[in-house]
């Protein structure tokens, strides 16, 4: 037996001035590397060509949880240092959100501007849906993440500040719109959603900044082991096209570790109140 308990944000507020967005320097040039969305022949934005920048950390020794493992093994890398949780929980995080739709790539570095995985958000909703093609649009996604759990360590308003600033220093495909894109938006530019990922459940100022800022963002909860708890975002990602997407918890059967019977928990998207699968693959 499954259940559905549905919720959608309970916080929703606006502002007439929307805060000054805080931009983290960036003073070396990225380079990129050409990454295809489909290889299909439509002429959807599925076919656009994304620049992605290139991780100058990895040097392509890894790319997944997996083979981060390896390599971590491999060179006798220090599993308590910052950078290997850091690293480590960005991989999680992409996995985690891997079966809701979302494509990232870790491209964190020391000119990311703060931003530690890139990507699309292949959304199976009407509204995201090109003119020019049956294939659902997907919606570009920045993603930091904030892998410290400590107690002492608190996710407050300034790293919402620092989000916003990521929206100005995202790599040119995640800043304009394509020529002559078929993204529906209500803004000149086509859709692009910036995602605040920590281990903690959003607090009350979290919200609140988010809420006020009129940059279309959101915040997911994430556990080191890759389990996701919570999933909110503002109202200006609604006017961007989640207008009627929502968030659920479904219930299911599952065995404990002693063996006995319990239930797992897992978050599911909704369109409409109704549970949807997301697209994965085009």
């Amino acid at each position: 037996m499954r259940s559905i308990l549905h919720h959608r944000p309970t916080w929703r507020q606006h502002l007439s001035s929307p805060p000054t967005p805080y931009i983290q320097p960036h003073n070396r040039p990225l380079k990129f590397h050409h990454v295809r969305l489909s290889s299909s022949t439509s002429t959807s934005p599925s076919n656009h060509t994304l620049l992605y920048p290139e991780n100058p950390g990895s040097s392509g020794s890894h790319h997944d949880l997996a083979s981060y493992a390896a390599y971590a093994a491999r060179t006798g890398l220090d599993v308590t240092s910052k950078t290997y949780v850091g690293t480590r929980y960005e991989y999680t995080v992409a996995a985690a959100l891997a079966p809701l739709g979302f494509d990232l790539r870790r491209v964190g570095g020391r000119d990311d501007c703060g931003i530690d995985l890139l990507g699309v958000w292949r959304l199976p909703i009407p509204s995201y849906r090109s003119p020019k093609s049956s294939q659902p649009v997907p919606l570009r996604v920045l993603v930091q993440c904030k892998a410290a759990s400590a107690q002492s360590t608190k996710i407050g308003p300034h790293q919402v500040r620092e989000l916003e600033g990521a929206f100005a220093g995202a790599p040119p495909a995640w800043r304009g719109s394509f020529a002559n894109s078929p993204y529906p938006t209500s803004s000149p530019s086509s859709p692009i959603l910036g995602f605040l990922v920590a281990q903690k459940p959003a607090t009350k100022g979290v919200r609140d900044a988010l809420g006020r800022s009129r940059w279309p963002m959101g915040f997911v909860s994430c556990t080191a082991d890759g389990r996701l708890e919570q999933m909110v975002w503002n109202v200006r990602a609604e006017e961007e096209g989640l207008e009627g997407l929502g968030v659920a918890v479904r219930f299911s059967e599952g065995e404990g570790e002693d063996g006995a019977g319990g239930s797992e928990q897992r978050l599911v998207l909704t369109w409409r109140g109704r549970p949807c699968d997301p697209v994965r693959d085009l």
